[in-house]
């Protein structure tokens, strides 16, 4: 129980950090303007959109990796219950990984 409980805090710590910090957002110019990291498909802004919606959860870290000769959007999410996961999303499709 200790340590659901140290994880928890410590999510939520780095949630109240993230979001202090704005580390996941877009600039308003880019998420409005709907610009990408790639020459198609989805911005960075639509992933992290489509994510919170689909888990009800909200984004607290957003980055980008090559994998496979492919963009991939690494998303760190924080959920209702205090559990933070990874979720990977192909840039060019909007598939989730």
């Amino acid at each position: 129980m200790r340590t659901v409980l140290n994880n928890l805090c410590l999510a939520t710590v780095l949630a109240a950090a993230m979001i202090g910090a704005g580390a996941w957002a877009l600039p308003a110019s880019a998420a409005a303007a709907g610009h990408s990291s790639t020459a198609q498909g989805l911005s960075m802004g639509q992933a992290v959109r489509m994510v919170e919606q689909r888990f009800g959860a909200r984004v607290v870290r957003a980055g980008t990796e090559q994998q496979d000769g492919r963009t991939v959007y690494v998303l760190r999410v924080l959920d209702r219950a205090g559990r933070v996961f990874t979720v990977r999303v192909d840039a060019a499709s909007g598939r989730i990984l």
